[in-house]
């Protein structure tokens, strides 16, 4: 076969070659390994695939395929084509299927489950997410401890929810979408306020409030390793089924408790930076890996791409009130 010699070209005639029928052509040969039967999938005649197919490498100056075996392979270059278009068609079919389904009033609530210890700020960034793809569709939302959301995206009574990681099971999909500083939380009056930074070792014998660890074990036996690597090894005298739980017991002089950088404190309580570590609170997005609502596939494609719908007015002006902002994906 001859090609056109490369040429510098504008990425917008580039684009306007890769019509979607012949991304779909594409995917097709791929999934066959064969013209023949590609076009026999695609009801066309293969002479007609076969030419079309032709026209498009001369036009990109690329070949596709490999045309010298029994099995037609793509080439290394056909490879990153054929991963766009196989995106491409998965995506068009899906939001093709969720539009219908939105039409036709066919879209279930989705059931979202969250802990107490994901920041508000992240679930309602995901809800807006939400409204602006599946707009006046309704969102179930369901509070709970982390391993009791977690059993229940297993038994497919959540379709997903929002976690503290880590999360663990083969079974779950996990997607990291927010990510916060850990700091030192303490009263105001305490002589550690007086410090900016506070180092774990002056930390570590007054370090005793926690999320109660039955509520999520691995990520309280991750921060039991992160500590024990700077030599903390506290006791966990103290267990909080929730972050209010967490600042009461602080107030109340129980000790020092590790919080999210991003959380609102009550009055008589502040916060430091830990000296010398990149401690994080990070959230997740998370869904069984055989769950099925309409709206989970488009949700994390949005996700992995940064989607974070503007605040409503009102809900911006709520944030420039407040010291400490943080995004939906970091």
């Amino acid at each position: 076969m001859t090609f056109l010699p490369w040429f510098p070209m504008e990425v917008v005639g580039i684009s306007d070659l890769l019509e979607f029928r012949l991304l779909k052509y594409i995917a097709m040969i791929a999934e066959t390994g064969n013209f023949t039967r590609a076009a026999e999938k695609l009801y066309l005649a293969q002479p007609s695939l076969s030419e079309q197919i032709k026209n498009l490498e001369e036009g990109l100056g690329i070949e596709l395929f490999d045309r010298s075996g029994k099995r037609v392979e793509p080439t290394p270059a056909g490879l990153v084509l054929i991963s766009y278009a196989k995106g491409a068609v998965r995506e068009r079919n899906e939001i093709v299927k969720a539009a219908r389904a939105i039409h036709q009033g066919e879209v279930p609530p989705l059931r979202l489950g969250f802990s107490s210890f994901a920041p508000t700020v992240v679930l309602e960034g995901l809800q807006r997410l939400y409204e602006s793809v599946f707009p006046a569709c309704p969102v179930h939302l369901a509070g709970g401890n982390a391993a009791q959301i977690v059993e229940r995206l297993r038994n497919k009574t959540l379709d997903c929810a929002l976690l503290p990681m880590p999360v663990e099971g083969d079974d779950l999909a996990v997607l990291q979408i927010g990510s916060t500083p850990l700091v030192v939380c303490m009263r105001t009056d305490d002589p550690l306020a007086q410090l900016t930074e506070i180092r774990p070792s002056e930390m570590a014998d007054r370090l005793t409030v926690f999320r109660d660890p039955e509520s999520h074990p691995s990520a309280h036996k991750r921060l039991l390793e992160m500590l024990a690597e700077y030599g903390v090894r506290p006791q966990a005298a103290c267990a909080a089924a929730t972050p209010a739980e967490v600042q009461w017991m602080v107030q109340k002089g129980f000790g020092l408790a590790l919080i999210s950088g991003q959380l609102k404190l009550e009055p008589s309580l502040t916060t430091r930076a830990i000296a010398g570590v990149t401690w994080t609170a990070d959230t997740a997005f998370v869904h069984h890996a055989a769950a099925y609502h309409l709206a989970l596939p488009l949700l994390v494609r949005h996700l992995r791409k940064g989607g974070n719908p503007k605040p409503r007015r009102s809900e911006q002006r709520k944030k420039n009130q407040s010291a400490v902002q943080l995004e939906l994906l970091t």
